[in-house]
């Protein structure tokens, strides 16, 4: 979930979690996580470089977590989290920032890359070929996942957004490199509906990624990657069909960093 209010506006208050709680409960999901972006804080400001991230460092960490952390106190079901765009090279800076809150759980995702956007423009694809461009967003997806930053990773081959790809056999070498790469980190991989409302038209990840994820003992999480309330809990059926296929039989969920499996459904 992203904080936002009825209107789609960026709010980090308590009064904006309840709507998110009412439609969660509507739809059968137990707890929901709260993940904002982490370029919208002023206090991660030293991490950007390129104007898309720096333009938005307009908002009050603390106002942030006080919402969210507020609402558990409450007895809401929502957990304390944060999607962190990873850094090649800043993993020590990006740890010192986020280090002083009390996270249950941080997404690590790739947006934009040696200062090319992912799903945005200027595209990396366009800087360095589809083919070079996957090769060098999955090996950086690696360094994420064995950075220890990270928890989860969202929505892990968001590179696919423009269904743009090499061939069919580099794809699934990439996937097998990645996921042996990360094996041994204890990182989680998100399950993501969101990708069915973008250009690409898909679930993240791609079957045979994840289906790769469990054949390396890799968990997974679940994600409806939601803006609005009415958004909560989106396409799960689908999500869950996804997992199911790729022999998940429980979802990973968080406390305090502090992995536990549920069962599935």
């Amino acid at each position: 979930m992203h904080l936002r209010n009825e209107r789609g506006e960026i709010a980090h208050e308590v009064a904006a979690v309840e709507p998110f709680v009412d439609t969660a409960r509507a739809v059968g999901v137990d707890e929901i996580g709260f993940t904002e972006h982490v370029y919208y804080f002023r206090q991660t400001r030293p991490l950007w470089t390129v104007p898309y991230h720096v333009e938005r460092c307009v908002y009050d960490i603390e106002d942030y977590v006080n919402a969210v952390v507020t609402a558990k106190e409450r007895g809401l079901p929502v957990k304390l989290g944060l999607e962190v765009d990873y850094v090649p090279g800043r993993e020590e800076e990006t740890h010192a920032l986020l280090e002083p809150y009390p996270w249950d759980y941080l997404l690590g995702s790739i947006h934009w890359l040696d200062g090319f956007a992912i799903d945005d423009r200027p595209r990396l694809l366009d800087e360095l070929g589809v083919e070079r461009g996957w090769r060098r967003y999955f090996e950086a997806l690696a360094g994420a996942g064995r950075s220890g930053l990270f928890d989860s990773l969202s929505h892990p081959d968001v590179v696919k957004i423009w269904d743009e790809r090499p061939d069919r056999s580099t794809v699934e070498e990439l996937h097998e490199q990645f996921t042996a790469a990360i094996s041994e980190s204890k990182v989680a991989v998100e399950v993501s509906s969101a990708g069915l409302h973008k250009h690409v038209g898909e679930l993240y990840p791609d079957p045979h990624l994840l289906t790769s994820c469990r054949a390396h003992g890799i968990p997974a999480t679940l994600a409806s990657d939601a803006h609005y309330p009415e958004l909560v809990g989106r396409d799960f059926d689908r999500a869950r069909e996804l997992l199911r296929s790729a022999g998940y039989d429980t979802i990973t969920v968080f406390e305090q960093r502090e992995a536990r499996q549920e069962p599935l459904g």
